[in-house]
């Protein structure tokens, strides 16, 4: 078999993994696996004709067979929970409109063992995965049912105290609450079911207690190792530096490196740092091809190999390092053997091992990321050398390499995030020589550690200054104006064009002295279509948040926020939807019911996009002035003090980027472009909001009464569209209002469900249909429904 015809069938092996992405299915068949089907009918007639010094026809049709096994060998391989799966007793968190509320859930004991190695999350608890066995409901009564046989993984969530000293391979029993993990319920969301899902996980565990179940065993000697590396190293540099060189050793899964830290790393494209890849094995074969020289050619193989695979293990496998791990083994083989390799067949057939071992990780963010920075690297560096022959040779690589991963990285990071930091590449050029400093110091003093602990946490301190230096630079990157630009996620087909531009520019060397004109072919294909949506979109989101409204109206240029959400739905729902939406700048922000928790939420929003005005609910002011003056030593009074600090920062912030606060006045209009807000009643809260030729009603748990006096006093306007909680709503407010559409946050009371449903109202539950956007052309789509249409 030639070296073509293997690249041949690799690359139709990763081709039929990537058509996986085609939706769809044709007499029970992916789309995708027809149409490489197709293709290869078609290739034998159409390539020879091509690519006349090429293949053999017949080979074309092989190539399109492998293409066609490959993505129904993904379909295969998606992993399914089976007849005993433990997930089975978990309840859907979804709730039928009119249902009153979800059954309650029931408290349940899993027996079984844990699989990772236990992990601190955002929320200080411990989290780790676990291989059920046996399974207890505990009733109301305190009783506990018959044990029953389950199988399956769990994704489990312990408090910091209980999970504490936990390792892998323990045999422990977990009580706490099963659920099932939710989907993305917001356009561009992170999909928490199908990232469990790909690792063969259909349900979670929220633990409250873990009692051991048999007798202290030693932990796994590969996690033993992991923890005396980072305790020597952690003893001497302390937080956040032992945990950050720890991290730059044996990656961040491995490493408990703050939430901090890693958010800082991501945001000013530093978060390669924190991942064990390609650099840290070639410095470990590098070194171990040193200290292995008057060895013979077999035993230097073994022993190279033993301690890259030592290596491997400490990481935790991580497809990333896999790769690395693979293409560090080729080259152990061809030194062996003295012959040369080809470095993009490495990286090729690296790529086609492991997506054989593992086929699901085509769709690893991680694995993307790490082949096309490799691919970068080995195609784009030699070019970048000769441009800067002008430089020190020593000097130019720390410019060269991060050019080329960033350039060969940049759309998919599009792509998934919309976002880019303009100052990334001056700083991975400035950083460079730190990290490989920092890099192999970590490796000579987790060697030292290991022999002997105070010694390597000697050797560890020594990283002190470049690793503090690091972080520091880092950080002030962090706060820089303008660090992180949303620009919007550009779709699959500006990213496949991009790269198609990429390949065409690496395979016609002539082309590579117009490396300009391809340049602008590049921001041409991310801008224009970027600068039409961004003078033409008419768009209202309605996001599902935890329990609070959350809207945002974007009317070309214009865009207007009203959120009452707390800090994880900020976090985490609102401002990635507006950087996915290239959005940076909220010109009308409304806080319509402003209280301790909400505050937390508008200061991270203030602090994470500029904002030009402020309209804030008056009787949060008013509250916050009386608790201030108040000498209660309540709870209550204690947590609006400590919303009055969080709402002055507010405020600070605001007037720091010259934004306008303005208290929302009853029954006054405010414009809003050509948008008009009117706060009908404060408390509770009625706003009447007119957006592009539609009435917007917004309702806070209106009482009978309040709504009453409302309709009495003519305040209470008719709607097309009514957003409020869920709860019972009196058929006189409903035939006042007139709905065309109703969006509740959580599910609707039966009767009023019944009153929507007799009088033909289009009606959107967010909590379990997700977001619902609204514009001229498609009218009111909940984001489930879109998704599935697709």
């Amino acid at each position: 078999m030639t070296v073509v015809v293997l690249t041949l069938i690799c690359l139709a092996y990763v081709v039929g993994l990537v058509f996986t992405a085609i939706p769809g299915k044709l007499i029970g068949l992916p789309l995708g696996a027809i149409a490489l089907l197709v293709g290869g009918a078609i290739a034998p007639f159409l390539m020879p004709r091509l690519w006349r010094s090429g293949v053999k026809p017949g080979v074309w049709t092989f190539v399109g067979i492998v293409g066609f096994c490959a993505t129904l060998y993904f379909h295969v391989r998606v992993p399914q929970p089976d007849i005993e799966d433990v997930s089975r007793l978990a309840i859907s968190r979804d709730v039928a409109v009119g249902q009153v509320a979800a059954p309650k859930p029931s408290t349940f004991e899993i027996q079984g063992r844990i699989e990772t190695a236990p992990r601190l999350t955002r929320s200080q608890k411990i989290q780790f995965e676990f291989e059920a066995s046996q399974a207890l409901e505990i009733q109301a009564n305190g009783q506990s049912t018959a044990p029953k046989r389950v199988t399956g993984r769990l994704y489990v969530t312990v408090p910091l105290l209980q999970g504490t000293g936990l390792y892998p391979g323990q045999q422990v029993a977990v009580t706490g609450v099963l659920y099932k993990p939710q989907g993305a319920l917001n356009p561009g969301g992170f999909d928490f079911q199908q990232y469990l899902a790909r690792q063969g996980i259909f349900a979670g565990l929220r633990g409250k207690r873990v009692d051991l179940m048999s007798e202290r065993r030693s932990p796994p000697i590969l996690w033993q190792i992991r923890q005396r590396i980072v305790r020597s190293q952690v003893t001497r540099l302390g937080v956040p530096e032992g945990p950050l060189v720890s991290a730059m050793l044996m990656g961040r899964g491995s490493v408990d490196v703050s939430s901090d830290v890693r958010d800082v790393f991501a945001n000013v494209g530093l978060a390669h740092a924190l991942a064990a890849s390609g650099a840290q094995v070639s410095l470990l074969v590098g070194v171990m091809l040193s200290l292995t020289g008057r060895l013979a050619g077999i035993p230097r193989l073994g022993l190279c190999t033993g301690v890259l695979l030592i290596y491997l293990g400490l990481t935790g496998l991580e497809p990333s390092v896999l790769r690395a791990g693979v293409m560090g083994f080729a080259a152990l083989v061809a030194l062996t053997l003295e012959r040369k390799i080809k470095p993009m067949g490495s990286v090729l057939l690296s790529a086609t091992l492991l997506l054989l071992y593992n086929p699901l990780w085509i769709w690893d963010l991680g694995f993307q990321l790490s082949f096309l920075a490799t691919i970068g690297l080995l195609v784009t560096v030699p070019v970048l050398n000769q441009w800067l022959d002008w430089m020190p040779t020593a000097i130019a690589p720390f410019v060269a390499v991060p050019v080329a991963a960033y350039l060969w990285t940049l759309p998919l990071q599009l792509h998934v995030f919309g976002v880019v930091s303009p100052y990334s590449i001056v700083l991975n050029i400035l950083v460079a020589p730190l990290i490989t400093v920092i890099s192999l110091g970590s490796a000579m003093s987790a060697l030292i550690g290991l022999i002997v602990p105070v010694a390597g946490s000697w050797a560890a301190w020594l990283l002190y200054l470049p690793t503090h230096l690091f972080i520091q630079l880092a950080e002030f990157t962090n706060q820089l104006p303008g660090n992180a630009i949303a620009i919007g996620s550009i779709s699959g087909a500006q990213l496949i064009a991009l790269y198609g531009l990429y390949g065409l520019v690496w395979q016609r060397p002539r082309w590579q002295r117009y490396w300009w004109a391809a340049g602008i072919v590049a921001m041409g294909l991310i801008g224009i279509p970027i600068g039409y949506a961004y003078t033409s979109t008419i768009q209202a989101t309605v996001l599902a948040t935890s329990d609070a409204p959350a809207l945002v109206v974007q009317n070309k240029q214009d865009v207007l926020l009203l959120s009452g959400g707390d800090e994880a739905d900020a976090t985490y729902t609102i401002l990635p939807f507006l950087k996915r939406q290239g959005i940076n700048r909220i010109h009308w922000a409304i806080a319509p019911t402003l209280n301790p928790t909400s505050a937390a939420g508008w200061f991270r929003i203030v602090t994470g996009q500029s904002v030009q005005t402020y309209f804030e609910n008056p009787d949060f002011g008013q509250l916050l002035e009386s608790s201030t003056a108040s000498d209660s030593a309540s709870r209550a009074t204690a947590q609006l003090k400590a919303a009055s600090v969080i709402h002055q920062e507010i405020l600070t912030q605001l007037r720091d980027r010259q934004g306008h606060y303005i208290p929302l006045m009853p029954t006054q209009i405010e414009p809003a472009g050509a948008m008009q807000i009117q706060l009908v009643q404060a408390n509770p809260l009625v706003l009447h909001l007119h957006i592009a030729e539609q009435q917007w009603l917004v309702l806070q748990d209106l009482s009978a009464d309040a709504a009453q006096k409302l309709i009495e006093a003519q305040q209470l306007p008719q709607a097309d569209v009514l957003w409020w909680s869920g709860s019972e709503m009196s058929p006189s407010v409903l035939a006042q209002i007139l709905p065309r559409v109703a969006i509740a946050s959580q599910s609707i009371a039966p009767n009023t469900a019944a009153w929507l449903q007799q009088h033909q109202v289009q009606t959107y539950v967010t909590s379990e249909a997700g977001a619902v956007q609204w514009s001229p052309q498609t009218g009111f789509v909940a984001a489930l429904n879109r998704d599935d249409a697709s």
